[in-house]
């Protein structure tokens, strides 16, 4: 029977794991760590199993300990979901709608939805950002934002709802003055042709991504913190990259840019990847929020 556990036994046993100890668990709960240490034997007691081995100098996790922490997660995800969404049946309408938008995405679509929003709720004050590879994400879980739009899954995250949108699709591509330009009409461009070039990179502002590298293939970088910038320079002869076709389509039709002509970057050189409307599911979202959703996902192309 565990007619005497409660949520604040499972989410103390949660603190304490994630923060490593006891005494730590504790001020971040803003509690004494004995109040702390009650709660958590007070658990193990309803369960029947211990949590913690306290035989050193910090808790380890038990197997069985490290068995229920799953579920001890999942208990207060649903629950926070729960809360949330109870918040947002009576919620008025936010005073801010905070977004963040991934570099790849296409800017003019956001802009079109949040026109949209300003018609309906004009009290409403719009904060936007424009952030790469794991910006977006990262300003939801610190809550910088309500909502953000994400491409691809590198940066999943249990506590984000995605919702897919729409696909973008990106080139690889190279100035039509580069000498990579000028081998691709004769011969494809292989791996190691690549390699002897500069690729222009996007660089990540988090750490989430730290230790990984997306799509880079050539030892010689130049790294970014911006698409325009890298669309800059690849245009200006620099190196070679991948980059949003909507961004680029026009640069193509007039030849401007080429299209690398290569097996090593998907067919045509060119990958598709998903893009995501994304939330925390712990934070209702408010009249304009939902409505921006909605003006977003209308907006789109059908094929999305």
């Amino acid at each position: 029977m565990l007619d005497g556990l409660t949520l604040d036994q499972v989410r103390t046993f949660v603190t304490v794991v994630e923060s490593g100890s006891f005494r730590s668990g504790a001020q971040r709960l803003s509690r004494v760590q004995s109040a702390v240490s009650n709660a958590v034997a007070n658990l193990e007691a309803e369960l029947g199993v211990a949590l913690f081995d306290r035989s050193r100098h910090r808790p380890v996790l038990t197997p069985e300990g490290q068995a229920l922490l799953a579920n001890a997660r999942d208990i207060l995800l649903r629950v926070d979901a729960m809360r949330a969404r109870a918040r947002g049946l009576n919620k008025g309408i936010e005073l801010e709608l905070s977004l963040t938008v991934d570099t790849l995405f296409p800017i003019a679509a956001v802009g079109a939805a949040l026109t949209e929003v300003r018609a309906a709720y004009p009290s409403v004050s719009i904060r936007l950002a424009i952030e790469p590879l794991g910006g977006p994400v990262t300003a939801l879980i610190e809550k910088r934002s309500t909502l953000a739009i994400l491409v691809g899954e590198d940066f999943r995250n249990p506590r984000i709802a995605l919702e897919a949108i729409f696909p973008i699709e990106q080139v690889a591509v190279v100035s039509a003055k580069h000498p990579l330009a000028m081998k691709n009409g004769v011969e494809t461009v292989s791996l190691p042709d690549l390699a002897d070039h500069l690729q222009i990179v996007l660089s990540d502002p988090t750490p989430l991504s730290e230790g990984r590298d997306f799509g880079v293939l050539s030892p010689q970088t130049c790294r970014v913190s911006s698409q325009d910038a890298k669309h800059e320079m690849v245009l200006a002869g620099l190196g070679w990259g991948r980059l949003p076709l909507w961004l680029v389509d026009r640069d193509l039709s007039e030849g401007r840019l080429v299209r690398l002509h290569t097996r090593a970057l998907g067919r045509r050189s060119q990958v598709i990847s998903e893009a995501y409307l994304a939330y925390r599911l712990d934070e209702p979202l408010g009249p304009a929020a939902q409505a921006f959703c909605r003006s977003l996902a209308a907006g789109l192309p059908p094929s999305a």
